[in-house]
């Protein structure tokens, strides 16, 4: 409505400070979505009314709002459709004057809900990086006076790339907390769920929409059993496989055909899926099937190499081959620069040299790794591990 993404969180904001002032006495309306958005515009049309130079914008709201009917009216319609609201406006910030980057940083802080902190970890970048790359891309999208509307046909299609890495971190940050006393949000995780889906049925020949859709299906079946009773993380290995969710594991799996019959070779998300599919499939971690989760993390990196990637595949080289032949690949990504901060490294070869009996090199590892980490619940668990190698 008012062009600009800035202005638009300031209007956003006093609706919010609105609605904590009135609602303790005047109740909660019957659609605060709704409500919010009502107030919102008005105070979006006394601003632009404040504003001499834009009063052809204004005049052109007045009209849309005219014929659009009474403000009741309009607000009910947009609560109707709240359901894919949220993937309209995701679409709309990822726009091709901005790099993939700058879009997906943008959407994750102003859309996804994720802190600047929780960005950085997942780009593997410092927090200052990331919080100049979102200055910049609100600034461009000013200076270039970008419209943000609906993108259709071969637009909509060209920031799909974009579109899936923002529900895919939505669901990371939700699956693994950055920081915070929870090991998990679940919100998050539901919402990267909701969104996919929806992309899904708006994109029924895109493979990769597929892939993804069939990763977090998966990866969402194990929430259940990812926590112990007093909300401690659980890992994979130890993880009861009785607790994952079974519908979510079919709903995954029939995702992930769909992906194999609209692609081939399979995008990244598609991979990631296979991968995961494994272990769904596994009643057990020894029935897993190790050697096949390698291969796809091969080929995974021959499309989408990264550090993290290589990370991944040395800790399933370990359980394929052995903890040696696994540690000789992670020994080979202690120098990247990308990873020196990142606490999963000295986690997994810690792991890795508590299984060759290197206890007191594996008791300095989780020790540096719990300082790396931001998240207490996860904290701990690396603290108790570390105790575990002390005591022998």
């Amino acid at each position: 409505m008012v062009g600009d993404i800035a202005t638009a969180e300031e209007l956003a904001q006093d609706a919010l400070v609105a609605a904590l002032e009135q609602w303790p006495t005047s109740g909660v309306p019957a659609k605060p979505g709704a409500w919010l958005m009502g107030t919102a515009k008005h105070r979006a049309l006394d601003l632009i009314r404040r504003r001499a130079t834009l009063a052809r914008k204004h005049e052109e709201i007045a009209r849309e709002v005219e014929r659009m009917g009474t403000t009741v009216d309009l607000d009910a319609s947009i609560d109707e459709h709240m359901g894919d609201d949220l993937l309209g406006l995701i679409f709309m910030a990822c726009h091709p004057v901005l790099s993939n980057d700058a879009r997906v940083a943008l959407t994750l802080r102003v859309l996804g809900g994720l802190t600047t902190a929780e960005i950085a970890r997942a780009f593997l970048v410092p927090e200052s990086t990331i919080a100049q790359r979102i200055v910049r891309a609100k600034r461009t999208l000013a200076e270039e006076h970008v419209r943000f509307e609906m993108p259709t046909g071969p637009e909509r299609t060209a920031r799909i790339e974009s579109v899936l890495e923002v529900i895919y971190l939505i669901f990371n940050e939700g699956y693994a907390a950055t920081a915070g006393e929870d090991w998990v949000r679940p919100a998050l995780c539901e919402e990267a769920l909701r969104l996919g889906r929806i992309l899904a049925e708006l994109t029924p020949t895109e493979s990769e929409v597929f892939g993804l859709v069939a990763l977090i299906e998966i990866q969402a079946s194990r929430l259940p059993a990812r926590l112990g009773p007093s909300g401690e993380p659980v890992l994979l290995i130890d993880q009861d496989r009785a607790r994952w969710d079974r519908l979510l594991i079919r709903r995954g799996l029939a995702a992930l055909e769909r992906a194999e019959r609209l692609a081939s070779p399979l995008g990244p998300y598609a991979l990631q899926a296979a991968i995961a599919a494994c272990h769904a499939r596994a009643s057990t971690v020894a029935e897993t099937d190790w050697r096949r989760i390698v291969a796809l993390y091969d080929a995974f990196a021959e499309i989408a190499r990264s550090p993290v990637v290589e990370l991944n595949r040395a800790v399933a080289v370990g359980m394929a081959f052995g903890p040696a032949a696994g540690l000789r690949f992670v020994d080979a990504l202690v120098a990247e620069p990308a990873l020196r901060e990142y606490h999963l490294l000295p986690a997994a070869r810690g792991d890795l040299l508590r299984k060759l009996g290197r206890r007191a090199e594996a008791r300095a590892e989780f020790e540096r790794a719990a300082s790396l980490t931001d998240n207490a619940r996860e904290r701990d668990l690396l603290k108790r591990r570390a105790a575990e190698c002390a005591a022998g």
